[in-house]
């Protein structure tokens, strides 16, 4: 059976020029980092080579790079540490309400220890407003935490006009830009960015190692305690083949970002095209242009999306409902019910995600797909509309 992967926001498949660079410190070069002799010398040099990489990627300085352990733990390890080396100044952080889980339950965690947040709407394409993080922001607010490019519907928010008004207001900005980097050009300095988090996963790098970028002096508490690994800012024996995973391909994904981009664009397009041209009750989520380049959500009105999902898998096809750390809920995605979408409707939605190795034969598979999927799935379902007694008369 042809098998097609659409779930690049997933996760993304580990590029092989990635693989080759990391198997050295999976096999001879095993030092500790932390370590004096040879062994921990070639480690260290290691880390520091692939710290210079992503500071590159960022616009950054190398000593603003902090290596963790994932996505999650950055957006932890930003939020919690500025929160608790501010206690004394403010208690008040400022958020959307379409945050990933990461940085949505972190907040959460906060409010229980006494911290206020304010959770800011977003209008239907799921862009959050500047001027309403300026009115959110009071003289006990410390820190303003909004994502780069949402996960599920990809659209992109206006970072340099919050980071504007965070630097304005005195206030430190972080952006969750795990689904950003690699797919577009930042620059933390232009954006006016404080802190941002990245994942190595989400670029065809290896899971299990992510990145913090902390501008020059911005102070947060480690959410780690023990050695002195990453300038005390974090305390753990590097993960030296997973960092040098992420150097690695954060550099090749800055290498092709711009065609990438396009070709991606292209795909996405004719794939929403072909399944509106042929399935109808479709509708868009997500801001049509300021979007990520390979991510489409759509939902399909009448049927749910795990039967989508799960009929499209039997075809060979994977795909997602929203994001994979909510994949198991079966509440509507949050993300889209803040957007305004109906619950029936969100229920509905299917999440594409393109990736280096889709195509436009790809696109076209799940053109011709689908449609008799949503068609199976709509007879069955008890929320299809079925035509009145005079519509039904008139046909015969």
């Amino acid at each position: 059976m042809k098998r097609i992967y659409m779930d690049h926001n997933a996760t993304t498949p580990l590029r092989e020029a990635v693989l080759e660079t990391m198997l050295p410190y999976l096999r001879d070069q095993f030092g500790n980092a932390s370590s004096l002799h040879f062994f921990g010398m070639q480690a260290r040099a290691a880390i520091e080579a692939a710290r210079e990489q992503v500071a590159t990627a960022l616009g950054a300085q190398p000593d603003e790079i902090v290596f963790t352990g994932c996505g999650t733990e950055s957006d932890n390890q930003a939020i919690k540490g500025v929160a608790w080396a501010n206690r004394d100044r403010g208690n008040h952080i400022v958020t959307s309400s379409i945050e990933h889980k990461a940085v949505m339950e972190t907040c959460r965690y906060l409010e229980a220890q006494g911290f206020q947040v304010t959770y800011l709407p977003v209008d239907r394409y799921g862009m959050v407003s500047p001027d309403a993080v300026a009115g959110a922001i009071t003289d006990r607010t410390v820190l303003v935490s909004v994502m780069f490019a949402n996960n599920e519907v990809g659209t992109i928010q206006p970072i340099a006009e919050i980071g504007q008004v965070c630097r304005e207001r005195g206030v430190t900005f972080h952006t969750d830009a795990i689904q950003a980097v690699g797919k577009l050009p930042i620059d933390v300095t232009d954006l006016g960015v404080d802190m941002l988090s990245l994942s190595a996963h989400k670029l065809y790098g290896p899971k299990g190692v992510g990145a913090l970028y902390v501008r020059e002096g911005v102070h947060a508490d480690p959410l780690l305690h023990g050695g002195q690994q990453e300038g005390r800012r974090r305390a753990a024996t590097e993960n030296v083949a997973g960092i040098v995973g992420l150097g690695k391909a954060i550099e090749l994904q800055v290498e092709d970002m711009a065609s990438e981009a396009e070709r991606l664009t292209a795909l996405r397009e004719r794939l929403y095209a072909g399944l509106a041209a042929r399935i109808d009750h479709v509708h868009r989520n997500g801001h049509p242009t300021r979007c990520l380049p390979g991510t489409l959500d759509v939902s399909f009105e009448y049927v749910e999306g795990e039967a989508i999902i799960l009929g499209l898998d039997l075809a060979g096809v994977a795909v997602s409902s929203g994001s994979a750390c909510t994949s198991a809920s079966p509440e509507p995605s949050h993300v889209l019910l803040a957007m305004g979408v109906e619950p029936t409707s969100a229920q509905g939605s299917v999440r594409f995600s393109l990736g280096h190795e889709n195509t436009a034969a790809d696109v076209d598979y799940v053109v011709e797909t689908l449609p008799p999927i949503i068609e199976r799935l709509r007879a069955m379902s008890v929320l299809t509309p079925q035509p009145s007694f005079h519509e039904t008369a008139s046909a015969q």
